[in-house]
Formats: structure tokens, sequence, C-alpha cells
């Protein structure tokens, strides 16, 4: 591995303050940041106590249906709830990338306590936990909890209210729900018409002693013409939505001495895993946003949250990620055109408006990453049909100055790309690293050497054409003709290379590019995306500064999981207005995996560590992780001569060794 990793510089103490000082005075002292904090951490849960007028939105999924519920309080403290519901398999014409059904339903119970009818609730209290909780209250001495989350695997939005008695007397309770039945048109369903019906399943009139409480529910079912009303148990709905979130928590469980970092791993896992939807064309992983369903990107799927899936060992994001490089594979071709950017409409169509993003880079890169660590043979030998092919295709698309060329990037035009950019190149030396372990273990010397060949020198291709000087950085122009900084010059500190780490990292954290929301897209302009924002702390922690690292880390947590609108990653601000896009999440989770423990896949078996504790942490660990064909623990400990890490198995010791930080660690399990 010496052959593509240099040894580590240490950026000045001031460099470090000078970069962080674009977060804004959070590191003052831990009073003032809280102070910013509307969330606090309750157990697994966070809660915000209401006591001001705010609205937030939330995005919850299951394999038939997505959420999207706006609440809040408004008015000095009512309840404000707008529920908007997504149906992907019910297509829309055109059936197009943003052909799901969605309709938004504000009705809203009414009570009537003893003869009083009651216009509002007041909202006390929200939890969030992968559900959503409003504690309202009703009426003097009554009280409800809305109990908010998607099913698991039928079409139906659940909403169980329980209305409790307070007082220290009997009240008689009236609460109803207005009947919705909605029919579509049947020329703008690919099916026809859909039927959406919402309905409360218990309402009536209910006596309750003090202490006495009564469950209601709000379905809300979107279904096909011809199809029969789907019946729904509220109660073993939500054991299905618990059973799931519980799998979230106690699979790939990261232990560390800051309960942020550790809040917001474990709500990512849910996010990331949650949008999968079963299409006709099998699993797909889809952003969601309110716009992108039953379809597949190369960049979202294949690249951001595929190579994620292994470690966390869920049946479904597993099955989804190997499905969407099935569905990639249908298209390679002897004249090598490129692979459609995306596969939409359940996988019968596809969407390629902007050329080659750089696709074949994206989709390599992921699959040789998932095959190594998802370590199964079969389905390596399967996939990596596609991995060469891609990796071809980048081969013919480079220029004589050895770089790779493509028609734009992720971001499809938004921001000036030239004919080549430093993500397409930078990808495809990431893509050819994997891939020459993959072919290793796939018995292929030939070829790995070759890719290890190209590798070379396209690492000094990439150094030679992209290196330059911007506004005093020594860093990266992000295409030929580039005058503006780029939050993706992070990109190669996440692939490993270190040549310009010292100027990259001063460049992002500087005023030019770091915000409280992260990395601006360029530099002079306000907007961000959160996946270029994680790229960089994942890349920061990769070239070995640690503490930068984790404070901005700490400070980019903070802000999604306790700040104003929580609890996940978002897509992008002014564009999307901060969706909670689910592979996003999976980008946060590979900020600790790949980051700060900094794992690296090197076979099916295998894999290169190189834990990174923060100055002020003695200890962190990840338990239950799924990788590489085992269940298995990393335990970190720092000790005098270095940090010890232990592989656990079963709660027996597999394997223990310390790191020097340098040179990472091999383990084969």
């Amino acid at each position: 591995m010496k052959l593509f990793r240099k040894p580590l510089a240490i950026i000045s103490f001031l460099t470090i303050m000078v970069g962080l000082t674009g977060m804004a005075q959070d590191n003052k002292n831990a009073k003032s940041n809280q102070l910013k904090d509307r969330w606090t951490i309750v157990g697994d849960k966070i809660m915000w106590q209401v006591n001001d007028d705010h609205t937030d939105k939330i995005e919850m999924s299951g394999l038939k249906i997505s959420n999207i519920i706006s609440y809040g309080s408004k008015n000095n403290g009512d309840l404000y709830l707008s529920r908007k519901i997504v149906w992907p398999m019910l297509r829309t014409i055109p059936n197009n990338t943003h052909a799901s059904l969605t309709h938004t339903f504000e009705m809203s119970p009414s009570y009537t306590i003893d003869g009083e009818q009651i216009s509002t609730e007041h909202l006390d209290k929200v939890e969030l936990d992968g559900t959503l909780n409003l504690y309202t209250t009703i009426s003097e001495g009554i009280t409800a909890h809305h109990f908010i989350f998607p099913s698991t695997d039928k079409p139906i939005y659940i909403e169980r209210i329980t209305i409790s008695n307070t007082s220290k007397k009997e009240k008689e309770i009236t609460v109803s729900f207005p009947i919705y039945e909605h029919r579509t048109e049947a020329g703008k369903g690919v099916d026809g018409v859909y039927f959406l019906d919402a309905k409360m399943d218990r309402p009536g009139t209910y006596k309750l002693s003090p202490g006495e409480s009564v469950k209601v529910a709000i379905q809300i079912t979107g279904r096909k013409d011809k199809e029969l009303y789907i019946q729904c148990n509220p109660v073993k709905e939500e054991g299905m939505r618990l059973d799931f979130t519980n799998e979230m928590r106690e699979s790939l469980v990261f232990e560390s001495p800051d309960p942020i970092l550790d809040h917001m791993f474990s709500f990512a896992k849910i996010r990331a895993t949650e949008s999968i939807y079963a299409t006709k064309g099998g699993l797909m992983h889809g952003p969601g946003g309110g716009a992108y369903y039953a379809a597949i990107w190369a960049n979202d799927q294949a690249e951001y949250v595929n190579p994620f899936f292994p470690f966390l060992g869920n049946k479904n994001g597993n099955e989804s990620a190997i499905n969407s490089f099935r569905h990639f594979a249908r298209f390679m071709n002897d004249e090598f055109k490129p692979i459609p950017s995306s596969i939409i409409a359940e996988g019968t169509d596809i969407w390629n408006g902007a050329g080659d993003r750089g696709d074949m880079a994206m989709i390599a890169y992921g699959a040789s990453r998932f095959s190594l660590a998802y370590g199964n043979k079969k389905v390596a030998k399967e996939l990596f049909p596609l991995i060469k092919w891609s990796l071809e295709y980048c081969e013919k698309h480079k220029t004589k100055d050895g770089v790779i060329a493509s028609d734009t990037d992720e971001l499809e035009g938004r921001f000036p790309t030239g004919k080549v950019n430093l993500t397409t190149s930078t990808l495809t030396y990431g893509a050819l690293i994997s891939a020459s372990h993959l072919a290793d273990e796939l018995n292929k010397p030939e070829l790995a050497l070759q890719y290890r060949e190209r590798a070379v020198a396209l690492r000094e291709a990439i150094d030679k054409y992209f290196g330059d000087t911007m506004e005093g950085f020594e860093t990266y122009r992000y295409f030929d003709g580039n005058q503006k900084l780029r939050s993706w010059i992070s990109i190669p500190l996440t692939m490993g290379i270190f040549e310009r780490k010292e100027g990259t990292i001063q460049a992002l954290l500087s005023p030019y590019l770091w915000s409280e929301n992260g990395v601006y897209t360029e530099a002079g302009k306000e907007t961000f995306w959160d996946r270029a924002t994680l790229y960089t702390l994942r890349g920061i922690f990769n070239a070995g500064e640690v503490n930068t690292a984790y404070r901005a880390l700490e400070n980019y947590s903070r802000k999604r999981l306790l700040g104003d609108h929580v609890p996940y990653a978002v897509e992008a601000w002014p564009e999307g207005d901060q969706q909670h896009l689910s592979a996003e999440s999976g980008l946060y989770c590979r900020v600790i995996t790949e980051g700060l423990f900094g794992i690296e896949p090197i076979g099916f078996n295998k894999f290169l560590c190189s834990p990174r504790l923060p100055e002020n942490w003695d200890k962190m660990a990840l338990k239950n992780i799924k990788a590489f064909g085992h269940s298995f623990d990393i335990d970190v400990v720092r000790g005098k001569t270095g940090t010890n890490v232990k592989i656990m198995k079963n709660g027996k010791l597999i394997d223990q060794k310390t790191w020097n930080g340098e040179e990472p660690l091999l383990f084969k399990l």
C-alpha cells in the first residue's frame, strides 16, 4: 500500500482555528452551543420541549409508501400537522422520474370534551426515534399522544392517537375524523384510477375515568382500481416499525464519548435504510424527498449508499444494492455508449438528461467497494463484468493529459465543470484501487496489476493537471479555466490522494468555503450540498487531521441532530429546501466507518484499519459489524505506545494490534 500513500504532515493549530472560524463562534464553550440547540438527547430519542412557534418536516418510508410530515407549533403553540404522502408504485402520467402519486392531507381530528367542542390542540413536546411522537393538550386534564409512522410493507400511513384523562374526575370524550375518499382521473395514472382513503378506525364517544386512556388510529391508504381496501392492524404495524428501528439501533453500533455523534449515526442508519421500495423491478433504494422514488442513480445508490450496506447487514439494503448494479449492467454495450445516469419508473425507463456525469466511474467505484465488503464471491463474480466494463469506458475517455473526461459531474451542470473535472478522474482512481483488490480475490493477477499501474499514472496526472494555487491555497482547480474554489476539491482526500492535503484542508475550512451548514459548493455562492460536506469530513479524517475533522464533524452533527431541521443529513439548499434525502445519511455513516475508523475493504475477508481517536477520546468502538461475511466488533483504546485495536467475535478476541498512526493495520477474518 506504500505505493498509494504518503506520510501524513501536521497542520498547525493556527491553520485549524482559522479554518474553523467559519463555524461561527460555536466552539467558545459548551454552554453557548447548548443555548443554540432546539432539541435534547433523551435515551434513544431526541426531544423538543415546545416553548415557541416553530415548524419542521421529516421523511419516513416503508417498502410501498413514504411520508413527509410537516409538524410544529403555530399561533402561540397550536399544533400544526400536514401529511404529504407518496405512493412510489402508483405511477402517474407521464411516467418519468417524478411520477409517484403524491397527495397532501391536512385534516385534523375533532374532539368534544363534556359537551364542549375543541377546535385546536396545544403542542407540548415532540420526540423522534425513527417515529414521530407529538404530545399535545386538548383541554385542561385531557392530553393526546400522536404516534406517526409508515407501514413497513403496505401502502399505508398510520397515526395512532392515545387520548388520556389526566384530571381527577371522569370525562366524556367524543373523537372523530372526516372520512376522505379520493378517486384520481383514469387518464392520469399508468394503471388507470387510483383510490385514496383516509379514516379513523374507532371514532366515537368514550367515558374516561381519571388515569384512563383510549386509543384510536388514522389510516391513509392508496391502491389501484379493482384492488381491495387494505385492512390494517395498527398495533401490529407499530410493532413492525419498531422492530425495524430496533434492528437499526442494534446493528453496526457506534460507541464513543460523544453522544451527539453516537445518536446522529444511529438516526442516519434508519434514514439510509428505510428508503427502499418494492418495485416491479425489484427492491430499489431511492433518495426520496418527495421527488425521487422507484428509481436508482449512479451517484446516490451506486457511489454513496451501496458501499455502506454490507457493514450494516440489512437484508433489504444489500439486496437493493445488488439489484441496482444488475439494472446498470443491463446497459453495457460493445460500442461503449454510456450507461444511463438513472434507471426510473420501477426499472422500465431511463433518465440521461445530463449526459455522462462520470457515471461509469461512480458505478465502478461503488460496485467494487460493495463487492469487497459484501464478501460473497458469487456475487462479486456477477458484478465484476460491470466493473471491468465501466473502467474500460473510463480508459477510453482518458485525455492526452492522462485524466478522465466526462460531460459534467453529479451536480448535472448546476455549476460549471468544463470538459474534464476533478471528481470523475478521482473517482476513477478510487475505482481502480478497489477493483485491483477485487481482481486479486477473483484470481485475475494480470488485470489487478494493470489496474494498479493505471492508478499510479492517473494519480500523477490528477496532480499535474488539476493541481493549482487557488486563493493562495496549494490545492486543485476543479476544471481547466476554473478560478473559484469548489467543494469537491475534497474528493482526492477521500480516495487517499494526499499530495496537496494541507492546502486543500485549509481551503475547505476557510471562510471561502466553510459555513455553519458545511461546505459551500463554490466560493462566493451560498449554495450547499451535504454530500460535499460529508465527503470533506471523511477526507480530512483520511488525511490524518483527526482533531480538525472531529471539530468540524461535531459542529455539523450538532446542527443536523439538535438544530432547527432534524434529525438527518439533508440534500441541499436552496434547491430542494433541505429535503432528507436518504443516501446522504449513508454518507454520514461512512464518515464514521471509513473516516474515523479508517476501514478500507481490500478482500472478501480482509480490510485495512486506521483508527483515528480524537485527542480527548480514550476509546471508541463499532459493534456488530456485518461486513466480509462475518459479524464482529472493533474496539479501539488509547494505549501508552499507540492505539490498541481489538477484533472481537461473539465476545472472543480473534486479533489484536497496535497502530502507530502511520501505515494502516491489516486484519483478516
